[in-house]
């Protein structure tokens, strides 16, 4: 009935081995400022101030709208017919503290089991924040690793949200922590541990995703795995220069730094995750790569996609793209996805771009606003999705 881990491979309740190929649903449940087309801030300070401007009922609306526009069942039966079988669905804890909020985390898998994808569950952004940037919804600080109320918050989050989908076979797993940055590694994997046992005592059938410290690039810390039904993840935006644009015309493979950054670089990294793969007998859960589409026919510029993709092939490891869909900028992994107009509500050329442009133009241009954000105004990268596509078949 259960997706379960079984020595380094995910196996089907038939016991035939499964590679999860799928996409992360970024900037919906958790909203982040550079999907919308603005300034990463985090999300309660953009609620904040549009509550500000525009009042607390106006945001209550508001919410719900960008819930019941930006994602919709269409979008699950995209993704399926895209040939993905799994969504990473990143969430801020504030999301399941109401009635309304948790509802879209529930039709998300009811979604994903109608249209014949995994679920895996993400906690985006934990009580107290667990980095100190804006897609933890932190305000600077990492405030989990010393609050112990947030703490206790966070795997009384996790024993809700097993007794919720302990029972339902679209969910592959729960990825109980994204990105967390701690500088001493007992802390992480001691909280770590706790959560595990608190989920165990009420789900003893999914898997359970943790993440490396240092924004999932570390993983050696965990050590071998102490339950049954673990997977270890990381993230991979190598070299960040390249992937994100920080730096202009940089061009892969070819000098990035002071490196020269090809696909035997990208496998130099790679392997060391293999090497504990195969040393510790679990999975390797690729949980976000992308890149910036700053060039999107372009082809030489989606090498790094194909080499990244074969690598993972190669060494066997499970994928989720980020992300699904996004507002076109310049910088950050973009979506397959992409909205290319530019109404007042994105407002690229500034000085206020984005979704801070709703402070002062929800109130005339709310219905503009939401039919915007519909999947069916993007436009579909179509060399990004055919590269995607070639790794979907197999």
């Amino acid at each position: 009935m259960f997706l379960e881990v079984k020595d380094t491979d995910i196996i089907t309740p038939s016991g035939k081995p499964v590679i999860l190929k799928g996409v992360n649903l970024g900037g919906w449940l958790m909203m982040e400022g550079y999907i919308l087309g603005g300034r990463n801030i985090p999300e309660r300070e953009f609620k904040r101030s549009f509550a500000g401007k525009q009042g607390a009922t106006a945001l209550r609306e508001f919410s719900r709208l960008f819930r019941d526009s930006f994602i919709q069942e269409t979008d699950f039966k995209i993704i399926s017919n895209l040939g993905f079988n799994c969504i990473r669905i990143p969430f801020n804890y504030r999301l399941i503290q109401d009635r309304e909020g948790l509802r879209y985390l529930e039709k998300t898998v009811e979604f994903c089991r109608k249209y014949r994808l995994w679920a895996i569950l993400d906690l985006h952004a934990a009580p107290g924040a667990q980095n100190g940037d804006w897609h933890s919804d932190s305000l600077g600080e990492a405030l989990l690793w010393k609050d112990k109320k947030a703490q206790a918050q966070f795997i009384q989050i996790w024993r809700f949200l097993a007794r919720k989908f302990k029972n339902e076979s679209a969910v592959a797993g729960y990825d109980i922590l994204n990105e967390g940055v701690c500088g001493n590694i007992r802390i992480i994997l001691s909280l770590y541990r706790k959560v595990v046992r608190a989920i165990r005592e009420i789900d003893k059938n999914h898997i359970i995703f943790l993440e490396g410290n240092r924004w999932a690039q570390d993983i050696e810390f965990l050590g071998e795995p102490w339950d049954k039904n673990l997977a270890y993840s990381i993230h991979f935006y190598s070299p960040l220069e390249f992937v994100f644009n920080f730096v202009r015309n940089l061009r892969y493979p070819g000098k990035i730094g002071n490196d020269y950054w090809s696909k035997a670089r990208l496998k130099n990294i790679l392997n060391k995750y293999f090497r504990l793969r195969k040393k510790w007998h679990m999975p390797i859960f690729a949980g976000e790569f992308g890149q910036n589409s700053r060039c999107p026919y372009c082809h030489r510029e989606y090498s790094w996609i194909r080499d990244t993709l074969s690598l993972f092939r190669q060494y066997g490891f499970h994928w989720t793209y980020w992300t699904y869909k996004s507002i076109a900028q310049g910088l950050y992994p973009d979506g397959i996805y992409q909205y290319q107009e530019n109404p007042a509500w994105v407002n690229r050329q500034g000085p206020v771009s984005g979704w801070e442009t709703y402070y002062s133009l929800w109130r005339r241009h709310k219905k503009e606003i939401c039919l915007s954000w519909k999947t069916d105004n993007f436009v579909l990268n179509r060399p990004l999705a055919a590269i995607l596509r070639s790794f979907l078949r197999d």
